[in-house]
């Protein structure tokens, strides 16, 4: 009977291991990310019923992370349409992802790391300024799966995604040279970079093809986190004659529209308009200051990569670049609430001819 004890908590001690053991091996790499990650809410840990699969696995079982620009997940332009994106996918295929907001550039290495080294199936770094950082974490891992946004980087094991921002911004400019009273127009970028060149000069060439009379001003913030600079910067275009600016800076452009919000609630005797980037801002900011919004398609550039793992058909090595032709970029469906249907005529004039050819638009 003594012999049968000792042979049952043997047994027993024996089955707790195993479990342990297993555990631990199941848990590394869902907590792979956990150290430093800004959480996301409701992140995907469920499967889908109709899971696409990727060598066996469903989509439940995709984890995905996302290193942000020091703009942050929340700037409402195009780090938040990135995670957008993914929560679409969880709630659509219950893919699991999670974010890494960097505080400087300082964390990009770090932040990437953190995913890849966690086994993550795709790694999305969200920004022209984490192209070179990428690079190095690409090469150091080649067996990862990499996508980035904004830059171009060439790694086998990197797909990359850049846009025609020139050719979205020649349109809102076609709308502001067409709709300013004063003929003075602002713009107001973030840091100085070639993505951000081409908003501006993308803008400046669509107000000076309908409205030659009209001056536009441009400045730098130096920034894409700090929307009291972007604040400061509209209060002195508006106050020297501005009646339409549009920032392309990321969550310093917030500014922008706190300032033009704040001045037209007092009554000033000239009606101030936004241009909305990235996204349709008039969703987060009301129609009575968004004029229009540039339309950049990171949404849609973010799903379908993160696709291609889902369904094991991510090659690496990639580059594609989003035009007004593919619908890449455009204007928000929403201006027809403030633009009149003779100005969103030439718009539609001035897109076809882009699309064409009849008309290059300058890109630096």
């Amino acid at each position: 009977m003594k012999s049968m004890n000792k042979t049952f908590k043997f047994s027993l001690v024996m089955v707790l291991a195993v479990m342990m053991i297993l555990a631990g091996c199941g848990s590394n790499k869902n907590n792979a990310a956990n150290n430093g990650a800004t959480s996301n809410t409701g992140a995907g840990n469920t499967e889908a019923g109709n899971g696409a699969n990727n060598g066996g696995s469903k989509s439940s079982d995709i984890e995905v992370g996302l290193v942000t620009d020091i703009g942050g997940v929340n700037d409402k332009s195009f780090n938040q349409s990135a995670w957008e994106a993914l929560e679409a996918l969880n709630k659509e295929q219950g893919i699991q992802h999670k974010y890494l907001q960097s505080g400087s550039s300082a964390d990009y290495i770090p932040n990437l790391n953190q995913f890849v080294q966690g086994g993550y199936d795709l790694t999305w770094a969200i920004g022209f300024d984490l192209g070179d950082a990428l690079k190095q974490v690409a090469d150091a891992n080649k067996d990862a799966k990499l996508a980035i946004i904004d830059s171009v980087v060439e790694a086998p094991n990197v797909e990359s995604v850049t846009f025609a921002e020139n050719e979205g911004s020649f349109l809102v400019g076609v709308v502001a040279g067409l709709t300013t009273k004063t003929n003075q127009i602002g713009f107001i970028g973030g840091a100085e970079s070639p993505v951000i060149k081409r908003f501006e000069v993308g803008f400046k060439a669509g107000v000076e093809a309908v409205n030659p009379d009209a001056e536009v001003k441009i400045t730098y913030a130096g920034a894409y986190d700090k929307p009291d600079i972007g604040k400061s910067l509209a209060s002195q275009l508006y106050d020297n004659g501005a009646d339409i600016i549009f920032p392309a800076a990321g969550q310093t452009g917030n500014g922008v529209f706190n300032e033009a919000t704040a001045r037209n609630n007092a009554g000033g005797a000239t009606k101030l308009w936004v241009i909305g980037v990235d996204k349709d801002q008039s969703l987060e900011f009301g129609d009575e200051v968004t004029l229009t919004s540039m339309i950049k398609r990171v949404d849609v550039a973010v799903k379908n990569v993160t696709q291609q793992v889902i369904d094991g058909t991510f090659k690496g090595g990639q580059i594609t670049n989003l035009t007004l032709k593919d619908d890449g970029v455009g204007i928000a469906d929403t201006s027809s609430k403030n633009v009149s249907k003779e100005i969103l005529d030439k718009v539609e004039e001035y897109k076809q001819k882009i699309i064409s050819g009849e008309i290059t638009v300058p890109a630096e």
